[in-house]
């Protein structure tokens, strides 16, 4: 009789535990109209929050926040166009790619989007092809009103003042100088840019040589900072 009791017990809590389960499947609302048909995965106060599947006259698979597609998924249209990639609050945002027909042939966007809407491929980060004696780098961009790459040279924190024997070659635009950075403007991107000098270490106890060279594809105005 005991016995008994405890496997009824177990069922009950089974019974329960689907039930609640059940019930949070039921009541886990996709916020998309699209998409609002049944749910899958995890929900938060009422909607679809965390990893999820949700299909409608549309589908879709991914992570989702406040019941909207939200990170990273595919999403499928009722006409078989699939994207892939970054969402915010129910729009293509990020990087992605989107597949679709045109005539009959399969058309790929891969590449940047905001708000839904595609801004263009995503650009091509700068490569090093050349690193010698260089502690570390950084290459940034600091805005898209001018086409300019300008460099600066430090050690220890500061300017480095024991440059000798200053080489500097590009393949695009009119060298000039800001304060203490040197390089090029009016540049048609892609660019080229080589340097080679030699400098004291920073106990200024011996000289060694150094030698850099990088691309640049994007469009911009940049910063590359080189420390010794």
């Amino acid at each position: 009789m005991y016995k008994g009791k405890i496997i009824t017990t177990i069922f009950l809590f089974i019974f329960i535990f689907l039930s609640q389960s059940l019930y949070s499947q039921q009541t886990c609302k996709v916020l998309a109209e699209e998409l609002s048909g049944t749910y899958k995965g995890k929900c938060k106060k009422g909607l679809a929050h965390g990893k999820g599947e949700a299909v409608g006259t549309d589908s879709y698979k991914g992570t989702f926040s406040k019941g909207l597609p939200n990170g990273k998924g595919t999403y499928t249209w009722s006409n078989g166009e699939t994207y892939s990639g970054e969402w915010k609050k129910g729009k293509r945002n990020g990087v992605g790619v989107l597949k679709y027909k045109i005539n009959e042939k399969d058309t790929i966007m891969d590449g940047l989007w905001e708000n839904d809407k595609y801004l263009g491929p995503k650009p091509i980060p700068p490569k090093i092809i050349v690193k010698k004696s260089i502690d570390r780098y950084t290459i940034k961009k600091y805005g898209d009103d001018k086409n300019r790459v300008l460099l600066s040279f430090k050690q220890n924190g500061m300017r480095n003042p024991n440059i000798t024997n200053f080489l500097m070659t590009s393949s695009e635009g009119i060298q000039t100088s800001v304060g203490h950075m040197i390089g090029y403007e009016k540049i048609k991107f892609p660019i080229n840019i080589k340097i080679s000098y030699r400098t004291k270490n920073k106990l200024l106890t011996s000289e060694y040589d150094v030698l850099f060279e990088f691309e640049i594809y994007e469009p911009g105005d940049w910063r590359v900072e080189i420390h010794n």
